[in-house]
């Protein structure tokens, strides 16, 4: 009795056998259903590429979109706890108006010296700095609190950057000439460098850090410059007579820079890398300021000539939109909201400044404040540390 029993669960084991090899070799019924309720192939790891970034600089995180750590949201720990606020450097005026992007409503009117230009997020994140150009000063204001403390000497701040490694800043001294590097905390001089351009004003670093492209408005031409030997490497003029270059943005993945021109219209678009002639793209009339959106599709260029902002996308390598400001304006200098949603600028020559909802062009504010408004600060915004200028982050 045991033995047949024996023999009939035996032969069962093998039928059972016979019958998964079966299913694992696969009669053509098998094939046709074996992809039901089966998961997607998960691709394969690929490691990207590593920057070889200027010492002292924080690494890369994507290599190919560098502004990888500037997404909806993502504060870094040292400002999420700051109050969101507008502040507009009202250049005529001498003051600093702070605006609630809640209610659109001016809750602060600060005095700083004489001709602020633009409102400038420090290095760590920790000091918003205003460049009082005519007044040969620097106004910290504390973002957590929205106090101002004691101005610091410093001649012709027209414009300030940091080195991506937080050593320096860079002070864009417009009428004298120079590129003047400073202790980031203390703003004592580490070195002047002399240009023979005229009106040096902005620029951006290159993916690694090593260099820069700085734009010179009165002479229409760019610079080259070394961030660690602090000398400049290159220079040249820009093909189109009265150019008058402004804003400078580089590309998510590091490949090309893109110059704002208000005389000539338009983008200057260049290989910072073998700093080679630019190509041009027309945007519109006074080129002047350039925004990444928060997930760096998109660029802003606000055409301050004409009132309007045309919409660059980097993945088409193409203008998609220009959105005009219903009756007119002057959009010059400004931000994302955090949220990326909002898109806020100065208008320059009308006293005021505007909230531009990003997905549809369409004005959500405008907002009186003094005479001259510029470069406005967007504060706080995502990323791990600050280039300077209104807030280019990283």
């Amino acid at each position: 009795m045991r033995t047949t029993k024996a023999a009939r669960l035996l032969a069962a084991g093998a039928a059972l056998t016979a019958l998964t090899l079966l299913s694992a070799c696969g009669g053509s019924q098998h094939r046709e259903n074996e992809a039901i309720g089966s998961k997607a192939p998960v691709p394969p790891q690929v490691r990207k590429p590593r920057v070889d970034v200027l010492p002292g600089m924080p690494p890369v995180e994507d290599p190919t979109d560098i502004y990888a750590a500037d997404r909806p949201g993502k504060l870094s720990p040292v400002v999420e706890d700051f109050p969101s606020r507008i502040y507009v450097p009202n250049t005529n005026s001498d003051t600093v108006t702070v605006i609630d992007p809640k209610t659109y409503k001016i809750i602060e009117t600060i005095p700083v010296g004489r001709q602020p230009q633009h409102v400038v997020p420090s290095w760590d994140l920790r000091t918003l700095w205003v460049n009082n150009d005519l007044g040969n000063s620097l106004t910290p204001i504390d973002p957590g609190t929205g106090k101002a403390g004691k101005p610091v000497d410093v001649h012709d701040p027209y414009n300030l950057y940091f080195t991506p490694d937080g050593k320096y800043a860079v002070v864009m001294a417009s009428k004298d000439r120079r590129l003047v590097f400073r202790d980031a905390h203390t703003m004592k001089q580490v070195k002047a460098v002399p240009v023979d351009c005229a009106g040096v004003n902005h620029a951006d670093f290159s993916i690694d850090g090593r260099y820069f492209i700085v734009s010179c408005e009165f002479s229409g031409e760019l610079l080259k410059v070394d961030t660690a030997k602090m000398e400049v490497l290159g220079r040249q003029k820009l093909d189109v007579h009265g150019a008058m270059p402004q804003d400078v943005k580089i590309s998510p993945d590091g490949k090309r820079f893109y110059v704002a021109d208000m005389m000539a219209n338009g983008l200057w678009i260049l290989d910072g890398d073998t700093f080679g002639k630019p190509t041009f793209l027309a945007t519109g009339k006074g080129a002047h300021g350039l925004y990444v959106s928060r997930d760096s599709r998109e660029m802003y260029v606000s055409n301050r000539g004409e009132g309007s902002i045309s919409v660059f996308d980097f993945t088409q390598n193409r203008l998609t939109r220009k959105w005009h400001l219903p009756g007119g304006g002057s959009p010059d200098m400004g931000g994302v909201s955090a949220d990326g949603k909002v898109l806020w600028l100065s208008g320059r020559y009308n006293a005021e400044v505007y909230a531009i909802d990003t997905r549809t062009g369409t004005e959500l504010a405008r907002i009186k404040v003094g005479s001259g408004p510029h470069g406005l600060a967007v504060y706080p915004q995502p990323g791990r540390y600050s280039l300077g200028h209104t807030g280019v982050f990283r």
